[in-house]
């Protein structure tokens, strides 16, 4: 989750926050390579690709946390944090898709979103502005659907398990969509004020 209080930021690079921000995206390969393998004739290693995701969900909370305990807070931490996180959803968006364990349309939802966001983020560059803050919505939906897709590859399979994974799977994915936009909409939202009052001043 991204930091997002109002401490003194450092520009240290070799901070434990930013070596565990780093070690997740170094994970998001080995777990795309693990989720793809039965669709190039390897064995199915689900169990690990989700092993590697509640370890990505750890350190997503534990970079957080020291950074904030420890005052380790810094600029090179607040743009791997956000990435990891969105690396993860499209890596598991991709994976989940290509098995057909996802719809097209749902990944395409998700993907529009994030088409929508890097819009706004090259608006608020051409005026000079850094990219918006993770707001509380954000962190939810990408809470949400991180419980997500490891239960809807869970559920990829046979038995009770297989069925209840399904069942919460296809909830946090709703919740977490829903918050995914709507978190989108007021990113548009703050850009346009922005926007707007750039123009007023000028």
């Amino acid at each position: 989750m991204e930091v997002q209080e109002t401490r003194v930021q450092t520009d240290r690079v070799l901070t434990i926050p930013n070596i565990l921000s780093m070690a997740r995206l170094l994970g998001v390969p080995l777990f795309l390579w693990l989720i793809l393998r039965p669709e190039f004739g390897g064995p199915k290693s689900d169990g690990w690709a989700l092993l590697v995701l509640a370890l990505s969900g750890v350190s997503d909370y534990l970079d957080g946390k020291l950074a904030r305990r420890w005052n380790q807070i810094s600029s090179l931490g607040r743009l791997l944090d956000p990435a990891a996180d969105r690396l993860y959803i499209l890596s598991t968006l991709v994976g989940l898709t290509w098995r057909e364990i996802l719809p097209l349309w749902l990944t395409a939802v998700l993907l529009a979103r994030e088409l929508v966001l890097l819009v706004m983020v090259g608006i608020l560059r051409r005026h000079g502005y850094p990219p918006p803050q993770v707001n509380f919505l954000g962190k939810a939906a990408t809470f949400n659907l991180m419980y997500a897709f490891p239960l809807l590859l869970l559920s990829d399979g046979s038995g009770w398990i297989s069925s209840l994974a399904a069942i919460f799977g296809w909830a946090f994915a709703g919740w977490g969509t829903t918050l995914y936009w709507w978190a989108g909409v007021l990113y548009v939202v703050q850009v346009r004020r922005l926007v707007r009052a750039d123009a007023m001043a000028a």
